[in-house]
């Protein structure tokens, strides 16, 4: 007790964090705060929310991103993987021909927001990957294909730079 006549105490109160919050956001529960003097009304307790980021996914607004890393082998094929998201894993076809720098996108994947007005989407960014270290048999077998006319870059009129992809997103 002090000389206003308050005395201090802990409490542990349970809180519902609501779907959305982001890092910074306050949310603020009327009187749960400090007592005022003279027996007052309590004041309010405001909480701080600190997000913790995720291992793999990151957010944007309302959107999830991931990069997804690819061996060109399966670009140029076609193959099926599994991405995370944030209701668990999803399995999600890649074309084959596919590009590095392509973005897939997940409707309805991404945060639901916080004024309750629907779900930001889960943007997947397509990583080619070439390895760094072959093998003498790997060598051979790309220097055969070298010389293909399928090898050789030649992106088409429907071909669309890193640019032009990112003015579609926003």
């Amino acid at each position: 007790m002090d000389g206003s006549g308050l005395t201090y105490k802990e409490e542990v109160i349970e809180i519902k964090i609501p779907a959305g919050v982001a890092d910074g956001m306050q949310l603020s529960l009327s009187s749960k705060g400090n007592d005022a003097p003279g027996g007052g009304i309590p004041g309010n307790l405001l909480i701080v929310v600190e997000a913790v980021e995720h291992d793999e996914l990151k957010r944007d607004g309302n959107n999830v991103i991931f990069d997804l890393y690819v061996s060109f082998i399966d670009a140029a094929l076609g193959t099926s993987v599994e991405v995370p998201t944030i209701d668990g894993k999803v399995k999600i076809k890649i074309e084959a021909g596919t590009q590095s720098g392509k973005l897939l996108r997940l409707r309805g994947k991404g945060i639901k927001d916080i004024e309750g007005y629907g779900r930001g989407d889960q943007l997947i960014h397509v990583n080619v990957w070439t390895p760094k270290q072959l093998s003498r048999d790997e060598k051979a077998t790309l220097e055969k294909l070298r010389e293909s006319k399928n090898f050789k870059p030649s992106p088409g009129k429907g071909e669309k730079g890193f640019f032009e992809r990112m003015k579609e997103y926003f």
